[in-house]
């Protein structure tokens, strides 16, 4: 009993068995065959080489007496920008300028107090603008916390309402770039202004 069952174990062991990379090389095959039919076909418009616009040869060029065929605006392109935004009674004052000014007031004599901007306008820093009320009261919050008194002014601009949260205003320049450096420190950059008082 014991022989048979090795001669039946000897008889289906006798088999021998594909090599690996024969299979690998099969699959190889196949996988060039199919990308080959795949290609030659029209399944694949964009992998050829003349699959892009082509010209078209019955296309002529316009007369210079031919009415153009797209209309020509007469507005010019407006470029909308933050700056942009802020009323024409505003004007932003760049990080040089002030830095300037305030070394200017340093240099004046200590008896002397520093002059303010002029009677008919004042510097402020604008923390932020917003279209939600809420989002500039939370910043305005931020902030308090952080030791700032700030105001949430709405302004309408072109029909949409924005919540301006400001800080000011300042009697000089050192005073302004002081409390932009302390703003900036906190993660907030704020731009100054010079704001005109209509009297």
């Amino acid at each position: 009993m014991a022989t048979r069952s090795r001669k039946q174990a000897t008889r289906g062991g006798s088999r021998t068995a594909v090599p690996a990379w024969i299979w690998l090389g099969v699959g190889v095959l196949l996988g060039l065959a199919v990308a080959l039919v795949f290609l030659g076909s029209d399944w694949a418009p964009m992998l050829r080489k003349n699959a892009g616009p082509q010209p078209n040869p019955e296309a002529v060029a316009p007369r210079e007496s031919d009415p153009p065929i797209v209309e020509a605006k007469d507005k010019p392109r407006k470029n909308y920008d933050f700056y942009s935004v802020l009323p024409e009674m505003e004007v932003v004052i760049p990080d040089a300028e002030i830095s300037a000014k305030a070394r200017a007031e340093a240099q004046l004599p200590a008896s002397t107090t520093a002059p303010p901007v002029s009677a008919t306008s004042r510097y402020l820093l604008q923390a932020g603008s917003y279209p939600s009320a809420k989002a500039a009261d939370e910043v305005k919050a931020k902030l308090a916390i952080l030791g700032f008194i700030a105001q949430v002014t709405p302004v309408t601009i072109n029909g949409k309402t924005w919540n301006r949260v400001r800080l000011g205003p300042y009697a000089s320049a050192s005073e302004l770039e002081v409390a932009k450096a302390a703003l900036s420190d906190n993660g907030f950059n704020a731009i100054a202004l010079k704001e005109e008082i209509n009297r």
